[in-house]
């Protein structure tokens, strides 16, 4: 039986050795979290499950919808005999939501968070060719205030909340690395201004008299070449020029990916580790309202994408789905996406960068208690700085990735009390400042904005008629465009300065005829009375922000319905809706704003 979601899933950072460690495991559900009173830590569990699908789904072949506390998991693995001299690494590529790791009943590892990845180190607790007992537990209280993204407060889906994820819901996978050093995850900046990439290199610890040897090729063969020491720094840096002859940009639509070689050598030359690696030549700039790519102007026309699936949640159900999910976006007209309200799995990435397709990468920030007029939902710690530098690490080398937002509709009038919500809104764009310098960062899509220095300022509006729609949009080449307000209509944005505006949510449209008479089914505004209504409506919305020489893109709501949301492209299991021709035409004539 072959392994679920057996690819390989940290693309940008390659070993050839690795374990994938999907499938069957022992499972039990633990309503009271008292598991590890019961035992549940020494004993075998009563149940199983499909990893990495969460409970809550049906390819998990749990499909538990209720709350759960706690979950517990457990696998006997044997460490590959060939692993022998090296240490084994257990890697969770995302659990939801506080995990704790047990290795023959010691712990090695625990991590707050649902949507980035984390290690641990079995050295000296298993060895290769041992057996090593794996437990797992994950604990998650979802009336809590904590960034859960659109998952659920309330046992079913409701308005845009949609069925939980607690546990491992990505893959979990062994690597052998060497035991006196190794390579950490390379960080790779473009840097077009000079054909060259910048590599940073961390290691796990320095070599005396050793080197990194970086190579950079193309389906030709080596292309560049260069070394720095391993002993002197512990993120060694070193800057690899690419001949003019063999410089190629990487933009949207025409994507062009090198690939790297990274070999760490000690001081005799004898190889300690190696590791493989792509990028892309690609450039972020601002010009006045103008975000450039390449130092050209191309209007975004995004998507907005929630990664939901009905048999598997936030999982995609295969490695195929990912790459027709953004087939599905560009077919429709779009040349990238917001991925809203999680951090999407690497992969998707991965073949955004291999489909020149463009990404904001954003953080689930929703779930500090409820979200409406009368709750604030901002109550904001520690964790949400924490969680978004984690996924900035991970992403940070993705060519598709051309600007951060770490939070979504913050809401909380102006006045004293929005301190808490200054100060972790500030905390999270100058977290991505410090981590990122080389894309703009927007301090947050919709609503509070609270940074004056963000690069970026948007709006969601969702109005349906398009000659309002357009009235609310035209102030922008005067400086004053449109400000959400808070729910109760109270002012909650410092004012616009002057940087590159879009509208990051509009459209929406309901569209759906055979759940008309559905309480279930909804999407924004008065639900069109027929197709030729539809293609109307969005050619007119699309026409009010395309017609606009000051606006530098939009992203539409949404690419598919999800629950009881059906405003998508696409129904939820992915069939099309409309006449993506028809859609494609009105989007990809030349923008205003475009060169």
């Amino acid at each position: 039986m072959s392994l679920p979601r057996a690819e390989y899933p940290r693309p940008q950072f390659v070993r050839n050795d690795w374990l994938c460690l999907n499938g069957e495991w022992q499972f039990e559900m633990d309503f009271g979290d008292s598991g590890a009173e019961r035992g549940l830590k020494e004993r075998d569990l009563t149940g199983s499950i499909q990893v990495p699908f969460c409970p809550e789904s049906e390819l998990s072949g749990v499909n538990y919808k209720d709350f759960l506390r706690a979950v517990w998991y457990r696998r006997v693995v044997t460490i590959p005999a060939e692993w022998t001299g090296k240490k084994a690494l257990l890697h969770f590529q995302a659990s939801d939501y506080d995990t704790t790791v047990w290795v023959n009943g010691v712990e090695v590892g625990r991590h707050r968070g649902g949507f980035t990845p984390f290690t641990c180190d079995l050295q000296g607790v298993a060895a290769p060719g041992e057996e090593a007992v794996i437990v797992v537990r994950a604990r998650d209280s979802h009336p809590e205030p904590r960034p859960r993204g659109k998952q659920a407060n309330r046992f079913a889906p409701y308005a845009c909340f949609y069925t939980r994820t607690t546990g491992i819901w990505q893959t979990v996978w062994m690597e052998p690395v060497p035991i006196v050093a190794s390579f950490k995850r390379p960080r790779v900046t473009p840097d077009v201004a000079n054909g060259a990439f910048r590599f940073e290199l961390p290691l796990t610890q320095n070599l005396s008299g050793g080197k990194i040897e970086i190579t950079v090729s193309d389906a030709s063969g080596a292309v560049a070449e260069n070394s720095v020491r391993a002993d002197l720094d512990f993120a060694p840096r070193v800057d690899v020029i690419i001949p003019e002859s063999r410089r190629i940009l990487w933009e949207p639509g025409k994507p062009y990916l090198y690939d790297i070689s990274l070999v760490l050598k000690d001081a005799e030359g004898n190889v300690v580790d190696k590791a493989t690696s792509y990028a892309g030549l690609r450039s972020v700039s601002i010009e006045g309202k103008k975000v450039k790519i390449n130092g050209k102007t191309i209007f975004q026309r995004l998507v907005l994408d929630q990664g939901y699936w009905p048999e598997s949640v936030m999982t995609a159900p295969s490695d195929a789905e990912l790459i027709a999910d953004i087939q599905r976006s560009l077919d429709t007209g779009f040349n990238g996406a917001r991925l809203h309200q999680k951090v999407f799995e690497e992969r998707f990435l991965y073949h955004a960068d291999r489909m020149g397709y463009l990404v904001w990468g954003e953080f689930g920030d929703w779930g500090c208690s409820g979200f409406g007029p009368s709750q604030d939902h901002q109550r904001m710690g520690a964790t949400y700085i924490t969680q978004f530098l984690e996924a900035l690490e991970r992403d940070y080398s993705h060519p598709a990735i051309i600007g951060w937002c770490p939070l979504n509709e913050t809401y909380q009038e102006n006045g004293d009390k929005i301190v808490d919500l200054d100060d972790a809104t500030r905390g999270m764009f100058l977290a991505c400042k410090a981590m990122d310098t080389s894309r703009p960062v927007l301090d947050t899509s919709g609503y509070a904005h609270r940074v004056k220095e963000s690069d970026i300022y948007d709006s969601h509006d969702y109005e349906q008629n398009p000659e309002k729609f357009k009235q609310n949009q035209t102030g922008l080449s005067d400086g004053k465009p449109y400000i959400n307000k808070g729910w109760d209509g109270k002012e909650t944005n410092i004012p616009y300065n002057g940087q590159p505006y879009f509208c990051s949510e509009f459209g929406g449209i309901w569209w759906n005829p055979a759940a008309f008479e559905n309480k279930e089914s909804w999407g924004y505004g008065e639900r069109v009375k027929n197709l030729d209504e539809f293609y109307a409506r969005f050619e007119g919305l699309c026409n009010v922000l395309l017609d606009d020489p000051d606006m530098f893109g939009y992203c539409y709501t949404q690419l598919t319905d999800i629950y009881p949301e059906e405003n998508g492209f696409y129904t939820f299991d992915r069939q099309p809706k409309f006449d993506n021709a028809k859609l494609k035409a009105v989007q990809i004539r030349k923008a205003a704003i475009e060169d």
